[in-house]
């Protein structure tokens, strides 16, 4: 790993606000000039996307989002290829959820009618009840929107795809590197608001082009290619560049799998994410990102990913 990644990974972990985004935008603007490469940034819809190369004449565009979430009590569980146990936690979630604003309701207003006889007391105490759980509902539905307090500990959400994306450009041989373009993408957390705004901008040149996203990386030693559809025409390449070796599994999935990032945009989008595998029916998972637990970085995938995205791109034929 690279000093710029090493760096990236000691001082650059938290990228919220707009000062901690702009210090890691010039980070990476002295990066990118430095290795001879050309930088922009796009401002659409609220996201600042960072654009290294040329999008135009790029085979293929290796994209991570650069933004922060706010740190949750509990982890942002995934399970790619079983959408019924994904959904499943998500309904435990928002009937807990549920449950507790079932209880601050009872406690506010059940309790108080059970002990106070005086209707104008009574009603002024239910009036403020309703507005002390309204305040509770959308901040939290605001802080889960990623409005909250920064997760200081970003190591695998997405340090590790930024670093990969930063490995790729300190690694690529100086004659490929008009056939890649790198970018950075805003506001993932919220929606994927960046890469949609990336999108829009680039609506024509995206439209049959190849974007591999790297989202959550380092994390695991089953390595996730979530393919869409089209993307499939792709495949050979993939295959060819991205092979099992002692350290890492490959899945090249190119049907029955979910994965929700920036890559979903995109009608040649491919998401790449590193996961664990239960040891009882082998279910892939993700389990830390979100929480304080997320600092675990296993350099190997990253030098994994960045020799397979560079033999991709030199293996790709010219549209």
């Amino acid at each position: 790993m690279t000093e710029n990644s090493k760096e990236i990974l000691e001082k650059y972990q938290v990228r919220k606000n707009g000062k901690q985004k702009r210090e890691f935008r010039d980070y990476i603007q002295k990066i990118a000039s430095e290795e001879g490469y050309d930088y922009k940034e796009e401002k659409s819809f609220g996201a600042c996307n960072v654009v290294i190369g040329n999008i135009d004449t790029a085979k293929a565009v290796y994209t991570a989002h650069y933004d922060t979430c706010a740190v949750l009590p509990f982890p942002n569980f995934i399970t790619p290829k079983n959408f019924f146990i994904y959904l499943i936690y998500q309904f435990i979630i928002a009937f807990g959820f549920l449950g507790i604003l079932y209880g601050l309701a009872y406690l506010l207003i059940g309790l108080p009618s059970m002990l106070i006889e005086n209707e104008v007391i009574l009603s002024m105490i239910t009036m403020l009840a309703l507005l002390i759980l309204q305040f509770v509902f959308w901040f939290s539905m605001l802080w889960i929107l990623g409005l909250g307090v920064a997760n200081k500990h970003t190591a695998n959400d997405n340090t590790s795809g930024v670093i990969t994306l930063v490995e790729i450009m300190k690694t690529l041989p100086k004659e490929t590197r008009n056939d890649v373009a790198l970018v950075f993408f805003d506001l993932e957390e919220v929606g994927l608001v960046g890469s949609m705004a990336f999108k829009s901008k680039h609506k024509k040149v995206m439209k049959n082009k190849l974007l591999i996203n790297f989202d959550c990386v380092s994390d695991g030693e089953n390595m996730l290619f979530a393919i869409k559809k089209k993307a499939k025409k792709y495949l050979p390449y993939l295959e060819e560049s991205f092979k099992d070796n002692d350290n890492i599994k490959v899945d090249l999935a190119t049907h029955g799998v979910f994965y929700p990032s920036d890559q979903a945009s995109f009608p040649y989008g491919i998401g790449v994410a590193a996961l664990k595998k239960t040891k009882l029916f082998g279910i892939l998972y993700m389990n830390r990102i979100h929480t304080p637990k997320d600092t675990i970085f296993r350099e190997e995938n990253i030098e994994y990913l960045t020799q397979g995205a560079i033999k991709l791109v030199e293996t790709l034929p010219k549209e």
